[in-house]
């Protein structure tokens, strides 16, 4: 198996939940649905494109490197001549998510990763206001799955957050397809794409898990220097930005 892995940042980021006309709040981590269009856009594929199905086929994992600060925005609507209707929309600030995919399809990951870097349409983190902060990074792993490969890799959150984190380890949540953790607790979300289409967009359930991975902080002063060393090629890429 070939994963690719996606970090995700931006100063505003939503992931669709509950949806209707008065409120549309957000998962507090990006959605497998979300993912799949980011990919999509990348590859070029419109929203009624029947190769977007195939896509739901990934394996999909997601880590939580730096949680977000909750923002309400509000807006003024008018619905009907005369009728106007206060709406309000959720958002992620300042989060830092590491995503990835994985496929037994080797080329259509190194096609992934080429398109993300090579987008077709423009690409956004949720809603298309909320655009990524500088080009999107990424990484190919091969011979583990994408719970494995977050599972293994280091801290990614931002330096500022790392060194205001002042325990010397912390501890991110990750969520993944279910067979990807067998052994873990599970539920279901409704965030399997059925069709993108923007006159009757509609989402299937699928059965996810949760786990907790335990992030050694490179700031914090019990880190040797030595490990500290194995930080810096990281954190070079992170001043590039």
């Amino acid at each position: 198996m070939k994963t690719v892995t996606i970090r995700l940042t931006a100063p505003l980021q939503s992931y669709g939940d509950e949806a209707d006309f008065d409120r549309r709040t957000s998962y507090d981590y990006p959605s497998k649905s979300a993912i799949v269009g980011l990919i999509a856009a990348a590859l070029g594929y419109r929203r009624t494109d029947s190769r977007i199905q195939t896509l739901n086929q990934l394996d999909y994992a997601v880590r939580i490197d730096q949680p977000a600060e909750p923002l309400t925005d509000f807006q003024i609507v008018e619905w009907k001549r005369g009728k106007r209707k206060l709406t309000y929309r959720d958002y992620l600030q300042d989060a830092v998510f590491l995503a990835a995919v994985g496929s037994e399809d080797d080329a259509l990951i190194d096609r992934i990763d080429w398109a993300l870097h090579h987008p077709r349409f423009q690409l956004s983190l949720g809603r298309r206001a909320n655009v990524p902060a500088g080009p999107i990074m990424t990484e190919i792993a091969l011979g583990s799955n994408p719970a494995q490969v977050l599972q293994s890799l280091s801290w990614h959150a931002s330096r500022f957050y790392m060194k205001k984190t002042k325990s010397p380890t912390f501890v991110a949540e990750l969520i993944a397809d279910a067979a990807l953790l067998p052994n873990h607790r599970s539920s279901m979300v409704k965030d399997n794409v059925i069709t993108f289409d923007q006159r009757e967009r509609q989402y299937g359930f699928r059965a996810v898990a949760f786990d907790r991975v335990p992030l050694e902080n490179p700031y914090h002063p019990d880190r040797t220097a030595e490990t500290d060393h194995d930080m810096m090629t990281f954190l070079w890429k992170e001043d590039q930005r």
